[in-house]
């Protein structure tokens, strides 16, 4: 049997993520592990998409970094219970990259991720975040998906 003492979860705040959160916390509960809740702030353009806009790209990516950190703690807040030793990660760049790199460096046991149900030509012109996890992380993987999605 596996022996499974931390679990990593990342998020978009989607839908289908928060299901996935769902079911990590149920993995967690059950298996009386730590559950870490990744959510990966991706990488900025070098300059403003609106030509009126006047920031810096480091001002943007921390205001950025700072709204992923309020509403993941507002998530934890609202879906693990109290039981479940929780802890909030923010990741940088891109989301597969990053989450197989905290997986390792965490030693996650278990990623649990949510699968959006793209297919067809738009999972070939988006890609599938759960696909490069599942080719490039070095544990076991759980796909959450709900029924009818």
């Amino acid at each position: 049997m596996m022996n499974i003492q931390k679990i990593l979860c990342p998020v978009d705040f989607s839908e289908p993520s928060v299901f996935g959160l769902e079911c990590a916390v149920a993995f967690a509960e059950r298996f009386q592990a730590g559950l870490e809740v990744l959510y990966v702030v991706p990488f900025m353009p070098p300059q403003p998409m609106d030509p009126n806009s006047e920031y810096t790209v480091p001002e943007f990516e921390g205001i950025l970094h700072r709204e992923a950190e309020e509403k993941l703690g507002a998530l934890l807040k609202e879906k693990v219970p109290a039981g479940v030793k929780a802890a909030a990660v923010l990741g940088h760049g891109h989301a597969a990259k990053e989450i197989v790199r905290i997986a390792e460096e965490s030693k996650a046991d278990l990623i649990v991720i949510a699968n959006q149900g793209h297919s067809g030509w738009h999972r070939l012109l988006l890609g599938s975040v759960a696909e490069k996890v599942i080719r490039h992380a070095q544990c076991p993987i759980f796909i959450a998906r709900k029924s009818g999605a």
